[in-house]
This record gives C-alpha cells, structure tokens and sequence, in this order.
C-alpha cells in the first residue's frame, strides 16, 4: 500500500513540476523581449547567469563539496550545453524573431532529445518516434518560411538559432540523467552556475555595461533580467533537473509542449500575432513531438 502510495505521489509531482516549469519558461520569452528593450544580447545573456549564479550560491554553496572530482568535467558540460550557450543564442534570436515564434521552435527540444538519445545514449526508438521527428522538421520549416515571407523586417535565419539552442538543451538532459542522477538538482544547478560565473563576468565587462547603468531604461531592462535569471533560470533549474530525475529525459523535456502555450498570450499582451500558415507550422510541430515522446 505504501508503494503505491508513494508511486502515486511521484506521479503527481512530476506534472506539478512540468505545469510549473511551462508557466515560468513559458514567461521567459517575454522576459527577454523587455530585457533586449536597452541590452545587447550579450550583455542580456552575461546577466541573466550572473543573476543566477549568485543566488544559487548563496543557498546552495555547502552542496558544492558534494560533487566529486570526477564529475566536475559533465558539470561543466552541461552548464556550457544547459545555459551558456542557449542563453547568448536566444538573446540573437529575439533580436529578430518574434518571441511566440522562438518558444515555439524550443519545443523541438523534445524531438532533438530523443535524435541524440539514439544516437549518443543509447536510447531505443520506434517507428512512430521516428515519424515524429521528420512531421517536427516539416513543421519547423514551414513556420520559418511562411514567418520570414510574411514579416520580411524580421531576419528568420535567425530562427536556426533557437534550433541549435533545442539541440543544446537535448544534449544536457541526456548528460544529466545518464551522468548525474546521484546528484541533487541544487548541486547540479549551484555547480554549472558556479562554472559559467566568471566567464559571465568577464563577457558583460567587455560589452561596456557599466558605462551605461546611469540610463533609466537600462535599469528597467535589468530588472526584467533579474527575474528572468534567478525565477526563469536559478530556480527552474533546480525543478528541471529534478524532474529529469524522477520521470524520463523525454517526460521532462515535453514541458516544451506547453511553454508556446504560456508565451503565446503574453504574446497577445505585446501584440505579437502569428499567420494562420504559422499555426498550422506550429500545431504540426507539436504532433511530431507528441510522436517522437511516445513509448
């Protein structure tokens, strides 16, 4: 009775954490938008990890003695795939694209978990999987053309960022769940902060932010960063990693089925609009990455 008790429990914990991940991701894109308002993306990118990484040491410090030697070089794996790299390619991307339009390319990143799985982690795969993943590309280009012809002040080959962004995102959790399953998700979060720190710091002080903090709407953009960086980044960390650990690479990053969701009406709120040909794209991309999660 036990068992099933607390089997139950599970379950209903990860789609708490897969519900609350959607609406804090979800609001991300949005987040970056009105950071990109008075920041260049590299000073958006810098920031939003320092953020991060100061209050994940301030309650996480003590748990960096846990990690052994051995495992620092995945630690330091997935910070570079889980956060460097997506944080500076989605700060390009929504220079560009519209922020509805780049959360819905990042729910790929299902599909591209289950591409590298199989090819890299030894996952098994099925047919319908493999249906999935060629309906997803299918719908991805379709939104990208139909995108770029109807919005030619927009410059959509910057749209392939994002993709690489899903791609690196699939890499890190397939990382984390075959390398570091024994460790807490406030180790593994506190650890990759804690990597990226310096680096961050020495790329915003090369952009000549500190020059410019004097200006209102630079403060009012960092703001906006400051929450992206500890709530849509510090803190969903700690519950994406988690939720990696109790349900399945795939499960965990099926929360990108609903983060287009969250985004579309803050979406709505900045006056963002998508085409009808686009919600057709965006809708056939959601079945390939409802196919390629089924077992």
């Amino acid at each position: 009775m036990r068992n099933k008790k607390t089997t139950m429990i599970a379950k209903n914990t990860k789609w708490i954490f897969l519900v609350g991940l959607a609406l804090i991701w979800g609001s991300s894109f949005i987040l970056i938008k009105r950071g990109l308002d008075a920041l260049t993306p590299f000073q958006l990118g810098a920031l939003r990890i320092i953020f991060a990484a100061v209050f994940l040491l301030i309650i996480g410090f003590k748990t960096l003695a846990k990690i052994p030697q051995a495992q620092w070089k995945f630690i330091a794996l997935t910070s570079l795939f889980g956060t460097f790299i997506p944080a500076f390619l989605f700060a390009f991307a929504q220079k560009h694209i519209t922020s509805t339009v780049s959360s819905i390319l990042n729910s790929l990143t299902p599909l591209n978990t289950l591409v590298l799985g199989v090819l890299f982690f030894g996952l098994t795969f099925k047919r319908t999987q493999v249906f999935g993943v060629i309906i997803g590309l299918i719908g991805s280009l379709l939104l990208i053309l139909n995108g770029a012809m109807n919005n030619p002040e927009q410059n959509y080959y910057y749209a392939i960022l994002v993709i690489i962004a899903s791609v690196c995102y699939a890499t890190n959790v397939n990382l984390i769940k075959k390398h570091l399953s024994d460790l807490s998700p406030l180790t593994i979060s506190t650890g990759n902060f804690t990597v990226m720190l310096f680096p961050a710091l020495v790329i915003l002080f090369c952009t000549g932010f500190f020059e410019q903090t004097h200006l209102v709407a630079v403060r009012q953009s960092v703001f906006y960063i400051l929450i992206l960086g500890v709530v849509g980044t510090g803190i969903a960390n700690i519950i994406f990693f988690k939720l990696v650990q109790i349900s399945s690479p795939v499960f965990a990053t099926s929360v990108t089925y609903l983060i287009p969701v969250v985004a579309f009406f803050w979406g709505l709120i900045d006056a963002e609009m998508l085409t009808p040909i686009q919600f057709l794209g965006a809708f056939i991309i959601l079945i390939g990455v409802y196919l390629s999660a089924k077992k």
